[in-house]
C-alpha cells in the first residue's frame, strides 16, 4: 500500500479547536463522499493537543512549529490510484482542494507520498 501523509496548519484567522472542528465534521464528510471516486481505502486524522502538551519534547529537539494534525490517506498502489475514472477524479480532487483552502494554510502544510514499514 501507499500512503499520502499531510501535516496540516491552521489558517492563521483559525483557534486550533475551530480549526479540528471543520476539519473532523465538514471536511472528512467530505472526503468519505469521494472516496470510492478517488479509490482511497483508509483516512484518519490525527488532532493534536494544545501546543503546550509538546512544548517540552518539542524543545528537546529543536522542533519547529507544531502542527495542527497530520492526515493519512492509503491507496493499494498508484497503479490503483490511475485506475480512478479521470474526469470524476479531476472532480473529487477540486472539491477537496477547494475546501482545504478554507480552512488549511497550504503553504505552510507539507504533503509526501510514502510506504509505511511496520517496526513492531
Amino acid at each position: 500500500m501507499i500512503k499520502l501523509t499531510f501535516c496540516l496548519v491552521r489558517r492563521p484567522e483559525l483557534t486550533r479547536e475551530a480549526f479540528q472542528d471543520y476539519w473532523l465534521n465538514t471536511h472528512a464528510p467530505l472526503v468519505a463522499g469521494v472516496k470510492d471516486v478517488l479509490r482511497i481505502r483508509r483516512y484518519v486524522q490525527l488532532h493534536s493537543f494544545a501546543p503546550e502538551a509538546s512544548a517540552d519534547i518539542r524543545q528537546s529537539r529543536g522542533a519547529p512549529e507544531p502542527y495542527d494534525g497530520v492526515a493519512q490517506l492509503w491507496w493499494d498502489s498508484f497503479e490503483d490510484m490511475a485506475a480512478a475514472e479521470p474526469e470524476a477524479a479531476r472532480k473529487a480532487g477540486r472539491l477537496l482542494l477547494e475546501d482545504e483552502r478554507r480552512f488549511i494554510d497550504l503553504p505552510r502544510s507539507p504533503l509526501w507520498w510514502g510506504e509505511e514499514k511496520a517496526i513492531f
